[in-house]
């Protein structure tokens, strides 16, 4: 598979489009004042005890506190808290490998057990606010690298399920065995699959740096503050994705082209090619075809090849798409046209699933099946084109009423782009004033110019209109009334773009617009 990045970076941000075989499968969108991302950690203080929610609300900063389940507090939760204090008042030479863990937490535990006195804490965003609710934390820390992640007060090596090979598995152990550091646990990622201990340690070192860096922020901190940031969309993409079908990384900014450079020249110095800087005059996004496939990829109705389409609706409580076969000729009996119209929206759901963001429960309503073996190969299909979205999520096969259900991880707000646009016309009410009186408002327009001194003037409209005041539609030339009546003649040209009832006046001089 062809995989392609492009990154489109303006003054509120930077857009970042994932291509999957020129198909837009992946929108991301970071703000230049982008705070609370997923994996962002922060010195916050307890506020306030939930026991009835066994939860606790956490000041991180946001405008609302943070939630805090028991749940996601870690094994380790004491020692996290014991850390953190250490941490901020550690003298220069404070030395993690010799830190002393505390005991574990129960998991059927009580909040208000743990969080005594109101403590501040070293917290992780596991998901950035969404609508009405602020982010909601970890205390479970993790520091994702390029092939292993890193995570701190336990000594638990454990390897990604995705490497089969029985191996395979063991000789990672092994290595990451050796090379582990006193006091950090080890996941070993899938992108380790076939890497030597040299490349292993270099990212473990790299990890370690980090965890020093956390060390260094918190000392004489005090709450709330960032305390280390999630690496830059761009990077963090790359670090998860990047491979051998990684084609191109395309960039329109030279500081981020540089920044790109840097990471991949280090993490994968054979890929450092990839990387090239646009400089067109024509949008980024425009060039590659991004902006036509986002217009055609967001709204409410999705259109497939065939001429099926998607119905995608949201409420309060879930996500519902409706597939349609449209005008799709039924040839062939209508059972095997229903599972070819499904097969193609089985993968046009996963690739909306994944370039909205969609998360939550989803229900997608197929067209109906009565053989069982077809519905088997349906979700058989829907698995198979759902393995390349990062975001965990489960399926259910199709039930006896033709619906799949989805729950997919919901980690940022869903990606909303409205593609319709307000017609120019009616400015988004329905209706425009009449269109009888049009020539009654130009030719007022019209008189209020002379009487202001304008001689030499021009008008620019609609084709239609251009035509009707040239010609009255009769024979009978509407300019030439004018003309009569006025004194002085109105130059007209046309102008597609303008909607219908759309006119100015330009001076013939200067070829300027007269504003009214």
């Amino acid at each position: 598979m062809n995989k392609e990045m492009i990154i489109n970076s303006s003054d509120s941000g930077v857009e970042i489009a994932l291509l999957e075989n020129k198909k837009l499968v992946e929108l991301h969108y970071e703000q230049n004042n982008s705070a609370f991302a997923v994996g962002d950690l922060y010195l916050g203080k307890v506020k306030k005890l939930m026991p009835g929610l066994n939860a606790a609300f956490v000041d991180v900063g946001y405008e609302k506190d943070a939630f805090l389940h028991y749940t996601d507090l870690s094994p380790y939760i004491r020692s996290l808290i014991k850390f953190t204090q250490s941490a901020m008042r550690s003298p220069e030479n404070f030395d993690f490998a010799r830190f002393s863990n505390e005991a574990e937490i129960v998991k059927t535990g009580k909040i208000t057990d743990v969080f005594n006195g109101k403590p501040e804490i070293l917290v992780q965003i596991l998901k950035e606010p969404i609508s009405s609710k602020g982010p909601r934390l970890s205390c479970e820390l993790s520091l994702p690298g390029r092939f292993v992640v890193l995570t701190p007060f336990n000594d638990f090596v454990s390897v990604s399920r995705k490497i089969h090979s029985g191996e395979e598995r063991k000789r990672l152990q092994k290595i990451v065995e050796s090379i582990r550091p006193k006091n950090f646990g080890v996941i070993v990622r899938t992108a380790a699959e076939g890497k030597n201990t040299a490349e292993l340690h270099t990212d473990l070192l790299e990890l370690q740096q980090m965890w020093t860096s956390i060390q260094d922020n918190l000392k004489g901190a005090a709450a709330p503050k960032r305390i280390l940031s999630e690496q830059a969309k761009t990077t963090s993409i790359l670090r998860d994705l990047l491979n051998e079908s990684f084609q191109s990384v395309v960039v329109n900014d030279k500081g981020i082209l540089k920044e790109t450079k840097d990471y991949i020249s280090r993490i994968a110095p054979e890929k450092e090619e990839i990387v090239n800087y646009y400089n067109n005059g024509q949008p980024i996004f425009d060039h590659f075809g991004i902006t036509r496939q986002v217009k055609a990829s967001f709204g409410k109705t999705v259109n497939m090849h065939s001429g099926a389409y998607l119905i995608i609706e949201h409420t309060e409580a879930m996500h519902v798409i409706d597939v349609n076969s449209g005008t799709r000729a039924a040839d062939g009996n209508q059972e095997e046209s229903a599972l070819r119209t499904n097969l193609e929206a089985a993968e046009e759901v996963a690739r909306q699933l994944r370039l909205r963001d969609i998360g939550g429960i989803i229900i997608v309503d197929f067209i109906d099946m009565k053989l069982p073996d077809n519905k088997r190969k349906l979700y058989e299909r829907m698995n198979q084109v759902m393995q390349g979205d990062r975001a965990r999520h489960t399926l259910l096969p199709v039930s006896k009423f033709g619906l799949m259900q989805i729950t997919r991880q919901r980690l940022r707000p869903e990606i909303n782009i409205a593609t319709s646009e307000v017609c120019p016309s009616c400015n988004g009410t329905g209706k425009i004033g009449p269109s009888l009186l049009i020539t009654d408002s130009v030719e007022k327009d019209f008189q209020y110019l002379l009487s202001q001194g304008h001689r030499k003037l021009s008008l620019r409209s609609h084709p239609m209109l251009r035509a009707y005041l040239k010609d009255g539609g009769l024979g009978k030339s509407i300019r030439w009334k004018w003309y009569r009546k006025h004194g002085t003649w109105l130059h007209l040209s046309a102008d597609n773009s303008y909607h219908l009832t759309e006119y100015h006046f330009f001076d013939r001089k200067t070829d300027e617009i007269i504003k009214l």
